[in-house]
């Protein structure tokens, strides 16, 4: 990693990301409980409240909740009458997120599903009466174009869809690469490509999480 792009993004989070001791709780309980450390970073996660702000979502699905500080982000973009939904399958991990959710005072506000995301995705798209505004993919790779493909059908006209990790230090490019995670984000990239109603780009990131990217979609 280079110790510039970790210099500017404190700067960044210094100059524009309010102290919250909660979310600081909230990374400091993720560690101690042994998650990884794959967190987005505080000037990510706040681009993720921002972007849910300005499409005023009400409804949103995050397929991924670690120890839920995205979580946390984005449900405090949510009005009193919003819910979020977010997917985990590791009861460690929903142990986690569930305290941390609860000390950060939007319990009201997040539903955690624990299991298989495939299968949960399913059961939303049979049972849920109302489609999303937003959804944010970050869970495991391999099956990013699957969930792609289950947040479609979730969605409505003008959904958005983010996805995290998607340049993989520039890995991405490497048709070769024999990393499952790569090869997995080429599949969701063709994916994207793909989907005749999905408008789409993607931008490479630096920072203290390293080089990577996110991809960003809306519905048409």
């Amino acid at each position: 990693m280079n110790k510039q792009w970790s210099e500017v993004d404190h700067y960044i989070t210094h100059h524009l990301i309010k102290e919250d001791a909660t979310l600081e709780e909230v990374l400091e309980a993720n560690k101690a409980a042994g998650l990884p450390a794959v967190d987005v970073a505080p000037n990510q996660a706040k681009f993720l409240y921002i972007l849910a702000l300005i499409k005023g979502a009400k409804r949103i699905l995050e397929i991924g909740t670690l120890g839920g500080y995205s979580t946390i982000w984005l449900a405090k973009a949510l009005p009193k009458d919003g819910k979020l939904l977010t997917l985990e399958y590791n009861p460690k991990h929903v142990e986690v997120a569930t305290a941390n959710i609860t000390n950060a005072g939007v319990a009201d506000l997040v539903d955690i599903i624990t299991g298989p995301a495939l299968d949960t995705l399913s059961s939303l798209y049979y049972n849920e009466s109302s489609k999303f505004d937003l959804i944010f993919i970050d869970a495991d790779k391999e099956n990013n174009a699957e969930y792609l493909k289950w947040a479609i059908k979730l969605s409505k006209k003008g959904t958005v869809i983010i996805g995290d990790n998607v340049v993989r230090k520039g890995e991405v490019t490497n048709s070769s690469s024999s990393d499952r995670k790569v090869q997995g984000i080429r599949r969701y990239y063709e994916a994207l490509g793909q989907t005749p109603n999905l408008i789409s780009t993607a931008i490479q990131t630096v920072g203290e999480k390293g080089y990577d990217g996110f991809s960003i979609g809306v519905v048409k």
